[in-house]
């Protein structure tokens, strides 16, 4: 199939990488069934966001881990429920918010998925050289820059 010499919206950057993300998201879920993980790929990124700012509030981490309040919510709400997290109230800027932090039940199943996946992955044919992906991780370290200046954030 070819497309005419005008660009379309699928051959620009955006959509490249936007359709990129959607592999990777599909492959995260793959991996994480293929293996058995006793959390999911959105529950396991939640629980290392947690491990990395410490005590956050809902608000913050739903902007860090791109997903709106009220599923960030439900994610929060499953991983109360097994025990992986803790929330209490804090203040921020002088208001009242809810905080969570990780339990120690928390911390020994993010260990014990992190390793598991590691383990996965480094059994992987190399597809890119370590200065390859070095370089790509610059550029789109770059690009989410650029792009958070543009983008309004109302989560």
């Amino acid at each position: 199939m070819k497309l005419s010499e005008e660009k379309h919206y699928i051959n620009t950057i955006f959509y490249k990488v936007e359709q990129t993300a959607k592999y990777c998201k599909y492959l995260g879920n793959q991996v994480f069934q293929k293996l058995n993980m006793p959390l999911t790929l959105d529950e396991f990124s939640t629980l290392d966001t947690i491990k990395i700012y410490g005590e956050i509030c809902q608000r913050d981490l739903a902007k860090l881990i791109l997903k709106d309040r009220p599923s960030t919510g439900r994610i929060l709400n499953t991983l109360e429920e097994r025990g992986y997290i803790t929330r209490f109230v804090d203040t921020k800027n002088n208001r009242l918010v809810r905080k969570m932090s990780l339990t120690a039940e928390g911390e020994e199943i993010l260990t014990k998925a992190t390793k598991v996946l590691r383990k996965y992955v480094d059994n992987l044919p190399e597809f890119m050289t370590q200065d390859d992906i070095k370089q790509l991780e610059n550029s789109i370290q770059k690009f989410k820059q650029s792009l958070e200046k543009e983008v309004e954030m109302n989560i």
